[in-house]
């Protein structure tokens, strides 16, 4: 048996072995949410220090259910990036989980190109592209979750208006939204609920809701609110205005998106056509472009080629982003 194959055998067997770890925490991790919770419990009994029981209740996350792995990951350097990412993406996986993901689909990645043949440099960035897929996904959630919040927060505003007119208390109001708003930001308001009665300060736990959602509209009510418990003044006719502003900005913003179609649409054409060309051509007669794919000039005009495809893209997607 050569090196080649000693190798390959070996990050084969490291690919299944995550592979099964990560569907084997799939499965334990809702199986012993129960536990974890009467952990927890008896953590929080067993603290005598008052002054620490508070935030602990209020931010306390832990990266992996496993103590040793937990203190282990949080010596990490920026891993806090990646429990932030799970905690707006509204997710309960930990860190640990999201982890073993991105080092199971490296190495699928990594097996695959070496099976191909293509090299250890491209097997490489085939490894880190496949390995990175988790992280994209969640940055996909995240900003789903947090335009669904943005676009239920003028609603919620509302209902907070009305109940302070009534005569009802911030934190009131609160839970006014978390039991009668839509998902998901009834959950948001929820936790911040949960917080105060905790007894973490309004602006603390306002804080906090803004680093769950990182949308300039929330930081916006939460800096209204902060200033309004910290000098007093018209809390109800503040965040009126506040719900106006936002349904105004979503209001131009559609209007922009509108004007911006015809450039996406041909961001997309301009995008898919070389590529679905190709396709074509090459089903069409698949000699005609083999020269492209053997010989090492057509193989670096390919390279160049789709270098500045990405380029290209990455420029329209910039034009076309307009942001708000």
């Amino acid at each position: 048996m050569n090196t080649s194959s000693a190798i390959f055998l070996v990050l084969g067997f490291l690919a299944v072995f995550m592979f099964l770890e990560g569907l084997y925490l799939l499965w334990s991790d809702p199986k012993a949410l129960t536990v974890k919770r009467v952990r927890e419990r008896l953590y929080l009994l067993a603290a005598s220090d008052k002054a620490q029981l508070f935030p602990s209740i209020s931010r306390e996350r832990r990266l992996s259910s496993d103590a040793r792995l937990n203190a282990l990951l949080a010596k990490l350097p920026k891993v806090s990036a990646f429990d932030t990412l799970l905690l707006q993406a509204g997710s309960e996986r930990s860190v640990a989980e999201l982890l073993v993901g991105m080092g199971a689909g490296f190495l699928v990645g990594l097996a695959l190109g070496v099976l191909m043949g293509i090299g250890l440099g491209w097997s490489l960035v085939l490894g880190l592209t496949i390995g990175l897929l988790p992280v994209g996904w969640f940055s996909l959630q995240r900003t789903r979750r947090t335009k669904a919040i943005v676009s239920q927060l003028p609603d919620a505003l509302d209902l907070i208006c009305r109940a302070l007119k009534a005569g009802h208390a911030l934190s009131a109001t609160l839970s006014m939204v978390a039991s009668q708003a839509p998902q998901p930001i009834a959950a948001e308001f929820k936790t911040t609920f949960d917080e105060i009665n905790f007894g973490v300060s309004t602006k603390k736990a306002l804080l906090n809701l803004a680093l769950r959602v990182p949308a300039p509209d929330i930081r916006f009510f939460v800096l209204a609110v902060s200033i309004q418990v910290e000098t007093g003044g018209n809390l109800a006719s503040l965040l009126g205005i506040l719900a106006t502003l936002i349904r105004e900005r979503f209001k131009f913003f559609g209007k922009v998106q509108v004007l911006a179609a015809e450039g996406k649409l041909s961001a997309y054409i301009l995008t898919g056509l070389p590529l679905a060309l190709g396709g074509m051509i090459q089903l069409a007669n698949p000699s005609y472009m083999e020269i492209l794919f053997s010989d090492p000039i057509g193989i670096v005009v390919v390279q160049v080629a789709l270098a500045m495809m990405v380029i290209g893209v990455f420029l329209l997607w910039r034009i076309n982003n307009v942001r708000l």
